[in-house]
């Protein structure tokens, strides 16, 4: 199969993905915590492919999603957290000292914390970062839920097909 096509099973993933989040009520109590399903198909995507296509598969998720379920200033926090945990999972990966669930983990702060970023400037307000330690707990644990589960599909996939 050829990478464009594999691009496009992961988007067709990726969207699926936050359609069913956002069908699901699911939020821990925390106003702004979601699961990530998404990030499932990222890190595998980081992973199985390179950090271009799940750069590419994020970006475009995020538009389109944004576009159909949400509104602009949707894809503009979407965006911030998507680049800053695209970033920190790569780097990490990169160094090849962490396992999938640790790099998700990292994912999941630093979705929040550009987020977060982007909220106080928006609202030109510094006070939001005193949430943060709330947005790191609830990152974490999103992060090593969905780094367990992105776990178990790249060890069921067959090795080194898309490289």
């Amino acid at each position: 199969m050829k990478k464009t096509a594999h691009l496009g099973l992961f988007l067709s993933l990726a969207l699926i993905c936050s359609y069913i989040e956002s069908l699901i009520p699911f939020s821990f109590g925390i106003p702004g915590v979601k699961l990530g399903l998404t990030n499932i198909v990222i890190l595998i995507a980081l992973y199985y492919m390179d950090t271009a296509s799940a750069a590419a598969v994020s970006i475009l998720r995020i538009i389109l999603c944004g576009f159909l379920f949400g509104n602009l200033f949707g894809i503009l926090y979407s965006l911030a957290g998507g680049a800053c945990s695209l970033f920190c999972m790569a780097l990490l990966k990169r160094t090849g000292k962490f396992k999938v669930i640790s790099v998700s983990a990292v994912g999941g702060i630093a979705h929040n914390l550009g987020q977060i970023i982007v909220a106080a400037a928006v609202v030109e307000n510094a006070n939001l970062f005193y949430y943060f330690p709330v947005l790191f707990a609830a990152g974490t644990v999103t992060g090593i839920l969905i780094g367990i589960a992105a776990q178990e599909v790249l060890l069921r996939l067959p090795p080194g097909h898309m490289l």
